[in-house]
């Protein structure tokens, strides 16, 4: 990964591609595999919550409890990001930062984080089994992890950026977790 390589890897939804989230050239590969614009933004996977937060010192205390609630699971919060940080992740609009932290014990070692999406073309269904996964991308891809097969139902997408200061928060992509879930966690 640090040399610019690719990984597609099992999630706790569907497998996804990951890369080093400040290596250009990982970056750009993993969006030309994916056939999508670079512009286009991309989570950033942690494997662990507490370095997931721990990466992000500017975060609010609502925010912070709400993520502790939520994380390690199936779903993908957007953030504010005045830092601006993982730039290369965050596409055209520095200023949001999309974080995902799954649960799967498989990957429950892993201390660093990675530029991750799903492992298909965009707009493709998303692989459910590492066999679903498209053979160009599991051709180039320098890593493949089998995990068998996943629910294949991705993550959910909530918004999460104006959740500290107002208590708001939407669904962007209905997924894995339900809204009754969502405002359970967050209420």
């Amino acid at each position: 990964m640090a040399a610019g390589g690719l990984a597609v890897f099992p999630a706790d939804t569907v497998y996804g591609l990951a890369c080093d989230p400040a290596n250009r050239f990982a970056v750009e590969r993993l969006s030309l595999l994916k056939r999508r614009p670079p512009e286009k933004p991309s989570a950033v996977m942690f494997c662990q919550p507490e370095l997931a937060l721990g990466a992000l010192p500017e975060l609010g205390r609502r925010t912070r409890a709400a993520l502790e609630r939520l994380l390690p699971g199936p779903v993908t919060v957007l953030l504010r990001n005045p830092a601006e940080r993982f730039p290369l992740a965050c596409g055209a609009d520095r200023q949001t930062l999309g974080l995902r932290v799954p649960r799967v014990e498989l990957l429950a070692g892993v201390r660093w984080p990675v530029l991750q999406s799903s492992a298909n073309r965009a707009g493709a269904p998303d692989p459910a089994r590492l066999g679903d996964v498209p053979p160009l991308i599991r051709a180039a891809a320098d890593l493949l992890i089998d995990g068998g097969e996943l629910p294949g139902t991705p993550s959910t997408v909530v918004d999460l950026r104006d959740y500290e200061d107002r208590g708001e928060w939407s669904v962007v992509r209905h997924g894995a977790i339900g809204d009754a879930e969502l405002a359970a966690s967050l209420a």
